[in-house]
């Protein structure tokens, strides 16, 4: 699985594919968003049945990222567009899964993706980011192996990689406490883009006169939620930077 491909006399593995997509990374999502206008097959026979579940979805992955940075936040940003990490982090949500981040990122990513109500955007989205977030894991296990050895091993054996390990999950929960602030100042900004998106995606199906005649209150419902997630996200910048809120 590591080594990929052959390129002239060396090869390409998926750690130097990984490598190069973390350098690259945050400018994966403006294409991504391209994707949900790709037209094709719909999913379900009325568009607007799309974006419940779709947020749903969503919304689960939010909720995944939120406990993640809430429990126990990792530093593993990058340095230098380089894959970095100052610790090996086993606590919180990475006691039951080695990657909860990109798993809540995944499922964002499909919650939107269902959301655009084509099966042309759910057979290239959703398996391309699988793939950038296997090879992204791939590079960043290569990076923890080298920096911190036999204690990344056992944390390996011990934690799945994409699944999780529901043993002792509510004592994980029961036993640590919840960091709203680092919350807030971390994740402001990541459910004010997906719930934009969607809402956005519900507004461009309403400008057709069946569907606004279908759903005589969906452009104020979706507005109505557009201009409080914009509120929400300008209150909590403005928290942020004048420090009100601090994340530790």
């Amino acid at each position: 699985m590591v080594q990929l491909l052959r390129y002239g006399r060396g090869q390409v593995t998926l750690v130097d594919v990984g490598n190069a997509l973390f350098r690259w990374r945050n400018t994966l999502f403006p294409f991504a968003c391209a994707l949900v206008f790709l037209p094709g097959p719909r999913v379900f026979a009325d568009p607007i049945d799309a974006l419940a579940p779709g947020a749903a979805i969503a919304f689960l992955g939010q909720l995944v990222r939120s406990m993640t940075i809430g429990l126990r936040y990792i530093i593993r940003g990058g340095r230098n567009r380089r894959v970095y990490a100052e610790d090996l982090v086993t606590e919180g949500l990475y006691a039951h899964t080695r990657n909860p981040m990109y798993i809540g990122n995944l499922l964002i990513l499909a919650g939107v993706a269902l959301a655009s109500n084509s099966w042309v955007c759910l057979a290239i989205a959703v398996p391309l980011f699988v793939f950038v977030y296997v090879a992204i894991v791939a590079a960043e296990e290569n990076f923890l192996r080298a920096k911190f050895g036999t204690s990344f091993d056992a944390y390996r054996r011990n934690v799945p990689r994409w699944s999780v390990r529901w043993r002792d999950f509510g004592k994980t929960l029961g036993s640590m406490e919840f960091n709203w602030r680092r919350v807030l100042v971390k994740e402001y900004g990541t459910p004010v883009g997906w719930i934009t998106g969607l809402c956005a995606l519900g507004l461009i199906r309403l400008q057709s006169p069946d569907v606004a005649a279908a759903y005589p209150r969906a452009t104020t419902l979706l507005y109505s939620i557009l201009i409080v997630a914009v509120l929400a996200w300008l209150t909590a910048r403005w928290l942020k930077k004048a420090r009100i809120v601090v994340a530790d």
